[in-house]
């Protein structure tokens, strides 16, 4: 009994495990350096936690798909940020920084809109609102097999404007292969496929 009484008293006074988060965090901007090219800035996420990250000329940032700097990211607004892993309490380089949008009321789908319906994804979903990691199992014209963590098989459909990164560079479809790890920003169309915004591999991704 004596022996038990000391482990708890020793236990309680350990350190907890510092546990790695998540290399992608979605939250609020609180601040950012500006009007700097390189520097920190810190988001708070739903639960309250507040990750710090540091940026560079390479950090790859877009606001309605259009390329801006971080300077031009307003505090509050919703962003999602892919870095590298590590723990919630270490300054992380951000390699893609995404704002998140608030998606469009949905208008109700006619016959006649639905034949002439080119781009479902752009005008009646919100953009990249899942994810998904693991291996390219396969990779055939159009079609993205993902092998995921939970060994299932995710088909992805791939689009004429997805993106493809490479530690944190743009580059193009070709360089994607199969047994790659990779992480998909992806979203569903009309016909509840779904389609990948954004591919991300490279060292971050890498196993530890």
């Amino acid at each position: 009994m004596r022996l038990f009484a000391i482990a708890l008293l020793l236990a309680a006074g350990m350190p907890a495990q510092v546990r790695n988060a998540s290399p992608l965090i979605r939250g609020v901007l609180v601040d950012r350096d500006a009007p700097n090219v390189t520097g920190q800035f810190s988001v708070r996420t739903a639960d309250n936690q507040v990750f710090r990250y540091r940026f560079d000329p390479k950090t790859y940032v877009e606001r309605e798909d259009r390329l801006i700097d971080v300077a031009r990211l307003d505090p509050g607004e919703k962003v999602e940020v892919l870095s590298d892993e590590g723990p919630a309490t270490a300054l992380r380089y951000a390699r893609t920084i995404h704002v998140m949008l608030p998606a469009p009321p949905r208008r109700p789908l006619t016959m006649g809109r639905l034949r002439a319906y080119q781009n479902p994804i752009d005008h009646y979903a919100p953009l990249g609102n899942l994810s998904f990691s693991g291996v390219v199992s396969e990779l055939r014209p159009g079609v993205l097999k993902l092998r995921t963590r939970e060994g299932r098989e995710q088909s992805i459909l791939l689009r004429q404007d997805t993106r493809y990164l490479e530690n944190g560079d743009t580059v193009d479809a070709g360089a994607l292969q199969p047994t790659m790890r990779v992480f998909v920003r992806a979203g569903r169309n009309l016909f509840n496929e779904i389609e990948a915004y954004q591919i991300v591999w490279g060292e971050i991704l890498a196993p530890q």
